[in-house]
Formats: structure tokens, C-alpha cells, sequence
């Protein structure tokens, strides 16, 4: 049975660890063995380290991915949507390897982060390392909860991971589509309760319908499922970030197509229509964007093996 990558469907963590490589390494067969040992050291610090729910997700980026793995291509990848109306953007900022580290100790990402870069190291070069954390119960940095409307349960499985029906080649794997978020907190803390219900759509305390809703509020137009089905159809996986000096949110959607997030992206850019984009997006901006495809653990073990 084909393998996916634990990371794609796994619940909440404490601490993350989001590293962005490019490849200066022509050797691809290096690569193919090295990005398959990799997976090997998740599942050594998960077996060392069961109590810190050790997950890792390893991503190729879609101009990168011919040249590690030649040949069959997913049937949906494509180079990240680059979107741009008025003063709101979503910038591209293609990369060729994404990896993804979470657990519920920071000790535990950093070591796993560690032994991931000695492994990769005479072949990548980091292009932007970003540590996210879990922010009281769930929330982004805004105070509001962070993907609310992720599936749960086997519903995860469903909306994440390619089914054989999908792309017999690639099941197992997941699109997924990545973004560095900067938000303006301190403009948006000068807003009154009530001025933040209206962007976000919902109470803050409790997640419930705000009175305070409109066509331009980010629960309304921040959504991947289409006008007939009301179902997410992405696994959100990102985490709020931050220092003293800057604070936002690392994005990470996964999904069985990359279709539901280019819906999302423009929901939220260019909006209805009518004037009516989404408002958080006037308190945040995202600052990179990147597509990737995570295949299963048996695509990734199997092209290990193979010869250039």
C-alpha cells in the first residue's frame, strides 16, 4: 500500500521548522539518495523521540522536479500562481526543496533540522530557514484561530493525499503550495474588537459567526471549497512566526489538487467582483511564494535506487 508522507495529514505541533533549499548539486542521483535518507532521519528521532511527535514532510519544487526525478510528471504541477490587484500580491519565489519538521519539543526540531542540512549540505544551499510555533490554542498572531476549517479525522486523508483514482503515479502525494506571510500587528491592534471582527468574520473568543460578516470578510473569501461543496479542500499546515523585529505566519497549504488553492488565492486578491477581497490582507502581506509536490515515501525509496 502506497505511503504518505506523515507530515501531510498530521496534527497540530508545538514547534516547526521550515527550511527552503535550492539544489547546486548536478549530481541528481546524489540527491534522489540523500532526499531518501532524509526520510530516514524522521523516523529515527520518531522512534528515539516517540513523546515529541516527530513529523517530516519532504517537498520538490515544480521546476526542480524534472531534473531529480525525470519522466512521469503529477498531472497538476505547476509553477505557483503568481496573483497581483491593486496593493494586494502573491508574490513567486521558486525554490527546489521544501522541508517541513515539526514536534512538540524545539530541541528536537532543531537537532532534526541539524542532521536534515549535514546530510544535504554539499548539495543545497539555504535559502531561508523560518521557525514557527503554535500561539496559545491555535491561533495566528491577529488573536484569531488559524484553519478553522481543516478536515478532521479521515476526512484529512481525503482532502490531502492523491488517490489512485486521481493520479495512479503519484498517489500517496500531496500539492502543496507555500508562503511566507508578514502581518502589520501593530496597525492591526490599533483596530477596535469590533473593526477586527469585520476582516476576519468571526468572534475572536469563541470562532463563531460575527455579526459583524461581509463578502469581504477573510473567513468568507479565504475559502478553497467551490460554490456546490462547502468542504475544505485543503490541509492547512502552516504556523505564526516571529522576533521582536517581525511577526507572521508560514503558510502551508497541502491538497489532493492544486486547484483549491488557486481558487483560495484569488477568492482572496481579486475577490467577487464587487470590490470585495479579503480585508486581512490589508493588514498582512505575503513576502514569498512556492510550489511543491510531496511524493509518497515509496516514490521517493524506490527512485532512490535508481541509476541516472
Amino acid at each position: 500500500m502506497t505511503q504518505p508522507q506523515k507530515g501531510i495529514c498530521a496534527e497540530p505541533n508545538l514547534h516547526a521548522q521550515y527550511l527552503m533549499l535550492n539544489v547546486v548539486d548536478e549530481d541528481s542521483e546524489a540527491v534522489r539518495a540523500k532526499l531518501a535518507r532524509v526520510l530516514d532521519i524522521f523516523e529515527h528521532f520518531e522512534n528515539e523521540h516517540y513523546e515529541a511527535m516527530v513529523t517530516g514532510v519532504i517537498a520538490v519544487g515544480t521546476s526542480y522536479w524534472a531534473d531529480v526525478y525525470p519522466g512521469l510528471i503529477p498531472v497538476e504541477l505547476a509553477p505557483f500562481p503568481d496573483m497581483q490587484c491593486e496593493d494586494r500580491s502573491a508574490p513567486t519565489t521558486p525554490c527546489d526543496l521544501f522541508i517541513q519538521i515539526r514536534a512538540d519539543r524545539l530541541d528536537i526540531c532543531h537537532a532534526v533540522g541539524i542532521e536534515v542540512m549535514d546530510l544535504l549540505r554539499i548539495h543545497v544551499e539555504l535559502v531561508e530557514q523560518v521557525r514557527g510555533f503554535r500561539y496559545l490554542d491555535g491561533r495566528d498572531l491577529n488573536g484569531f484561530l488559524y484553519a478553522i476549517d481543516n478536515p478532521r479525522g479521515m476526512a484529512r486523508r481525503k482532502v490531502a493525499i492523491i488517490s489512485e483514482e486521481d493520479d495512479p503515479d503519484f498517489q500517496g502525494g500531496s500539492y502543496l503550495h507555500v508562503q511566507r506571510y508578514r502581518h502589520d500587528l501593530r496597525r492591526w491592534n490599533s483596530l477596535s474588537d469590533r473593526q477586527k471582527e469585520q476582516a476576519m468574520g468571526t468572534t475572536q473568543q469563541h470562532n463563531l459567526p460575527s455579526v459583524e460578516q461581509s463578502q469581504s470578510s477573510h473567513c468568507v473569501r479565504a475559502v478553497s471549497a467551490s460554490a456546490d461543496d462547502e468542504t475544505s479542500k485543503l490541509m492547512k499546515q502552516g504556523m505564526p512566526y516571529g522576533d521582536m523585529a517581525s511577526q507572521g505566519l508560514f503558510s502551508v497549504c497541502c491538497s489532493a489538487s492544486a486547484r483549491p488553492f488557486k481558487h483560495m488565492l484569488q477568492s482572496q486578491i481579486y475577490g467577487n467582483g464587487e470590490g470585495d477581497y479579503d480585508r486581512w490582507l490589508d493588514f498582512t502581506s505575503a513576502e514569498t511564494g512556492a510550489a511543491f509536490f510531496a511524493p509518497s515515501v515509496n516514490f521517493i525509496k524506490a527512485q532512490a535506487t535508481l541509476s541516472n
